[in-house]
């Protein structure tokens, strides 16, 4: 922004500043004055660090605003004090930091009684973030002097605000010795076991929630921690203390016991899903083929080399193992809540969060593939019910998801750990799902219903697109993983009838829906541009003699442009500079193209062209050469006999004069025939300017032979000026050039020599012989 550069202008505060009457509250009102005081306005800062300014901005984002004016307007000093005093600004930070007076102020809104003020919890949080990030060291040393800190924490807890500056304790402290001091403080002051005891019943959801928040926050963080540094000297004391076993125990017991509270169940279960996460491996380099528990209780892909080193909690998993009873009379017998009325219909009774949240749980139990906790879940046939809620809640894809994720890890499995590589035992996670849960058969029959109801004008099924994720799973995991040889072997033990439904399906229904379901997202066949097309398609079409010609010689003037043309067309990118984009900038850069024509190169359509001016072209020798440009410079005789024709010249010119001459007649004209000029004796005629004029366009050839094999009439003869060559008005006008086509050069008489040179024969009507012909003298 513009202050970083020191180009803003005086603003009306530093004429403000000047009075001595001058308040805190007057001040403030000002619009500028929080940019003002970012780019370190010397009078501004002045006036805001003297104690009593200071004292007060305190004051207003710690003490509630007095209840008298406009709602919109008590808090406006509040919001713009928190905002200078988290400006970070080294200054206004150094102040706060080493006054503990102030600092006490600020603490003093721990210690309010009652519940705290959102919004002002925000701005005290905000303010104190900012000094535990940059005064570090004085404020973990003022807290921790506080010996009830972490009771008012704990008391406040149900304010996010708290909850935020708990995890700013833990988050903000950048130096790794200071970060471990802080982290062992709060664990002697057992600050994990006390959040615990906010899950509870006897507690409102609001303390349920931020508690269960912290101490997922506070696990990742640990986590995270200990990857980023692996040669940390001793473990995370918080992270063991969430781990171990009466921890979770305790959490369990405040879930099932006395009173149950589905806030707690739910506030609980989301500390489990993350207890049983697998750790994030150090390795980043990983395959993706199987799933673990995310953060949210998604499953998400890992690999499963990962889920081997990555052991989940021990602890989680053995205080687990007792309660999972009680999980799995929750899906049974859910708490009760009142039916749902929904756009296909009554919804009695909905699944609801809690029984999401459990099947959640179970999903990351499985896929933990702890020996003793499967065979609990097994025993109590948990995937079994989780497939009937499947089939039961059939819009419900957030059931859906987790229960596909399930069934496709369970098919994945290796087998236990501590099972042999000798003799190896069969899953009994495989061997259920396909025996106790029938998982071929309620494919077939669900896809079949599916097909019934949607012939009947019904509508599709919501579960269908995860049925046909699961029955890929189980077609894959078939032909290849873990577990393929007794997936084949189940299959084999299916009844005859039931073994030839699934092949049929596997073969038709299910290929063909995974076919429409590939999208091909680049196609990739081969693009037939049509300058591609070989030149050879167009011999079979035959064109007239004289467009052959007419395109070989277009060819020839643009294989002469294009070598010498391109070259030379075009500024370099150095010679642009930011001045010639004005629309001003003199085209100075045009008079330096070079249009030079080299007519040495060897090209197959130069010896065409050479043929076309042998065939067209009469040859004439040196010698009748020499003779016309003698007479052209002694000028012929009066004319004689009826017909008026000049002396000297040869009785040719009657008939068929020299097609040098029609030539050279056209080509000294420089203006186009529209538009003669007028030439006085002395005068030059104007030479051409550019050698590319030299090439004559085939048409203009072909008229001037026609030309020169008729007679020309006595009219033709005496509308030109035969001292400038230019058509008197009224003349018939030679053919023009098109666009595209060059201007001819001269021939015969060489570019230097003059017009003045030249005498002009005596005009048969008698008129003068010098100048040319006016414009009426016809």
């Amino acid at each position: 922004m513009f202050w970083k550069f020191d180009l803003h202008t005086s603003s009306h505060l530093d004429t403000l500043l000047e009075r001595e009457d001058l308040s805190l509250p007057e001040l403030l009102d000002e619009e500028d004055v929080l940019q003002e005081c970012k780019v370190v306005n010397r009078k501004l800062l002045d006036f805001l660090l003297q104690p009593p300014h200071l004292q007060a901005m305190v004051a207003w984002v710690t003490q509630e605003p007095p209840d008298s004016g406009e709602e919109r307007l008590r808090y406006k000093y509040p919001s713009v004090a928190c905002e200078i005093l988290t400006s970070d600004v080294p200054q206004i930070n150094d102040a706060l930091g080493a006054d503990e007076s102030l600092l006490n102020r600020l603490y003093g809104f721990l210690q309010s009684t009652g519940s705290l003020n959102p919004l002002l919890a925000s701005f005290f949080s905000k303010v104190m973030g900012i000094l535990i990030n940059r005064k570090t060291d004085q404020l973990v040393s003022f807290l921790r002097k506080k010996d009830d800190f972490v009771d008012l924490l704990l008391q406040h807890i149900g304010t996010s605000a708290i909850m935020d500056l708990l995890l700013r304790l833990l988050t903000c402290v950048e130096r790794p010795q200071l970060r471990q001091d802080v982290v062992n403080w709060l664990n002697e002051e057992k600050i994990v076991q006390r959040l615990i005891e906010q899950i509870h019943p006897s507690k409102d959801e609001n303390q349920h929630s931020n508690a269960s928040q912290s101490l997922c926050d506070i696990i990742r963080l640990s986590r995270e921690q200990m990857i980023q540094v692996q040669d940390s000297p001793e473990p995370d004391q918080l992270l063991a203390t969430l781990e171990k076993q009466e921890t979770i125990e305790q959490l369990l017991s405040n879930m099932f016991e006395g009173e149950q509270s589905q806030s707690v169940i739910v506030s609980g279960i989301q500390v489990l899903l993350t207890l049983l996460e697998p750790r994030r491996p150090r390795s980043e380099s990983v395959t993706v083929n199987s799933f673990f528990s995310s953060v949210d209780g998604q499953l998400e892909l890992l690999a499963q080399g990962a889920l081997e080193s990555t052991v989940s909690s021990v602890g989680a998993l053995h205080a687990l193992r007792p309660r999972l009873s009680c999980f799995h009379q929750l899906l049974l017998e859910p708490p009760k809540l009142e039916p749902l009325q929904m756009t296909w219909g009554m919804l009695a009774p909905p699944l609801g969060n809690t029984r999401l949240h459990v099947v959640k749980l179970l999903a990351s139990a499985l896929s933990a593939n702890d020996a003793a906790l499967t065979h609990e879940l097994l025993a109590l046939d948990v995937p079994n019910t989780m497939l009937d809620l499947f089939f039961h809640y059939v819009f419900n894809n957030f059931l859906h998801a987790q229960v596909e994720g399930c069934v496709s890890t369970m098919l994945s499995l290796g087998p236990p750990p501590d099972s042999s590589p000798e003799t190896p035992i069969q899953n009994p996670v495989v061997k259920h799902l396909l025996q106790q849960c029938r998982l071929v058969e309620r494919i077939l029959t669900s896809w079949e219903e599916n097909d019934r109801v949607q012939c009947a004008g019904g509508p599709r099924k919501g579960y269908m697109g995860h049925l046909t994720r699961v029955a890929g799973a189980l077609v894959q995991n078939t032909e290849k993983g873990p577990n393929a040889e007794q997936l084949r072997q189940l299959l084999k033990e299916l009844p005859s009838e039931q073994q030839e439904q699934w092949e049929a399906f596997v073969s038709g229904p299910l290929a063909e829906t995974n076919k429409k379901n590939m999208v091909d997202l680049v196609n990739t066949h081969h693009l037939h541009s049509s300058s591609d097309d070989e030149d050879d398609r167009l011999k079979e079409f035959n064109f007239p003699e004289e467009a052959v010609l007419q395109q070989a010689f277009m060819d020839f003037q643009m294989q002469r442009m294009t070598s010498a043309f391109i070259d030379h067309f075009g500024f370099n990118d150095e010679e642009f500079g930011e001045q010639e984009e004005s629309v001003n900038a003199p085209f100075d850069k045009t008079a330096n193209i070079t249009f030079s024509l080299n007519a040495d190169d060897e090209n197959p359509n130069a010896n065409l062209l050479e043929i076309c001016y042998k065939d067209r072209i009469q040859q004439f020798d040196d010698d009748e050469e020499e003779e016309d440009e003698e007479e052209l410079h002694t000028g012929p005789p009066a004319p004689q006999g009826p017909l008026s024709v000049p002396q000297g010249l040869p009785t040719q010119s009657l008939a068929s004069p020299p097609a040098r001459d029609a030539l050279q007649l056209r080509s000294q004209d420089p203006t186009p025939p529209s538009a003669p000029q007028e030439a006085t004796e002395g005068s030059k005629v104007t030479e051409p300017s550019a050698p590319c004029q030299a090439l004559v366009s085939i048409g203009d050839l072909q008229a001037t032979f026609h030309g020169i094999r008729s007679a020309p009439s006595s009219s033709d003869s005496a509308t030109r000026d035969p001292s400038t060559s230019v058509p008197a008005s009224g003349a018939h006008q030679p053919p023009q050039t098109t666009e595209g086509e060059k201007s001819p050069e001269p021939l015969g008489l060489p570019q230097s020599q003059s017009a003045q040179a030249l005498t002009p024969p005596p005009i048969p009507n008698g008129s003068a012989p010098e100048g040319p012909a006016s414009p009426g003298s016809q």
